[in-house]
């Protein structure tokens, strides 16, 4: 069966400042979290924030979720500071926002290094401006530490003049730019929050839309998200026995000595076994998260 990434369906971003929240996020059943220093954090409260959330990751308590911190931005007055404490007590990763440039990603691999940060501890870029969508893969190129893009599309719809229109057509050029550099440098890619918390119909369809471009997972603003998102992003029952069938018809094909293989009528390659493979690996992954 083929390696598959952890499971990332659903990222939810948490604000850092807020204890109860923290707490919370440990009964949450998302994929991943992203404890937030930026955008969530007012300008007087970013030190108690970071170390509200340094606190958290080295007190631990949950379980199986990937955990992340969100620092400030480079050229920020805080991105050093939440640098050097990241660090300290090595979260699964550390999320960057507005990520332009490979030399960014050397700069943001270097300040962790020099600070101690544990090999395991990854760089999630976030790409959420034109010229980063343009720089793509130079981005997901720069650095083996770099694992993960974030869509940053509330920036990116920001830095168009776009407006949010249900499909997102405004942002089909910079969602499928990304998704090609990411699926060329063997990255993982998160599509971007959903912001109507109330409009559930609209979000099940932008999830839906989602997977059917090829993002991994969905990242998140409402903890309402999770569920749907996780169905989204996982492989159906349907999914998974069709990926049986199609492995099964062509190892017996293989072992008869045929070539040509067909299940339902359907001509099989090794392109659909990939694939089938791929779909198996990743419920695999799932099914272990409990």
């Amino acid at each position: 069966m083929a390696d598959a990434p952890r499971p990332r369906r659903s990222v939810l971003y948490m604000p850092g400042a807020n204890e109860r929240a923290l707490e919370k996020a440990k009964t949450l059943p998302a994929d991943a979290l992203i404890l937030d220093l930026e955008d969530s954090v007012a300008p007087d409260a970013k030190a108690d924030g970071r170390e509200r959330v340094c606190a958290a990751v080295a007190g631990g308590g949950y379980g199986k979720r990937e955990l992340t911190i969100r620092v400030n931005g480079l050229g920020t007055a805080w991105h050093a500071d939440d640098i050097r404490a990241a660090a300290k007590v090595g979260p699964d990763a550390i999320v960057v926002p507005k990520v332009n440039s490979a030399a960014e990603v050397h700069a943001i691999e270097e300040a962790l290094e020099a600070a101690g940060a544990p090999d395991h501890t990854s760089i999630w870029a976030m790409v959420e401006t034109p010229i980063a969508m343009l720089r793509a893969q130079e981005i997901a190129a720069a650095s083996e530490r770099l694992t993960v893009f974030v869509m940053g599309t509330n920036d990116l719809a920001k830095e168009l003049h776009a407006e949010h229109v249900p499909g997102r057509a405004p942002l089909l050029g910079g969602l499928s730019l990304a998704l090609l550099a990411a699926r060329a440098e063997g990255k993982v890619i998160l599509d971007g929050v959903y912001n109507d918390v109330k409009d559930l119909d609209g979000f099940a369809a932008e999830c839906l839309q989602g997977r059917q471009f090829g993002f991994d997972g969905k990242t998140l603003i409402h903890p309402g998200q999770i569920d749907p998102c996780n169905q989204a992003f996982a492989p159906s029952e349907a999914e998974v026995a069709q990926s049986r069938k199609i492995i099964e018809a062509f190892e017996a094909a293989a072992a008869e000595g045929r070539g040509v293989v067909t299940v339902d009528g359907r001509m099989i390659e090794n392109l659909h076994v990939d694939n089938a493979r791929r779909i198996l690996a990743v419920a695999a992954a799932i099914d272990e998260l409990g």
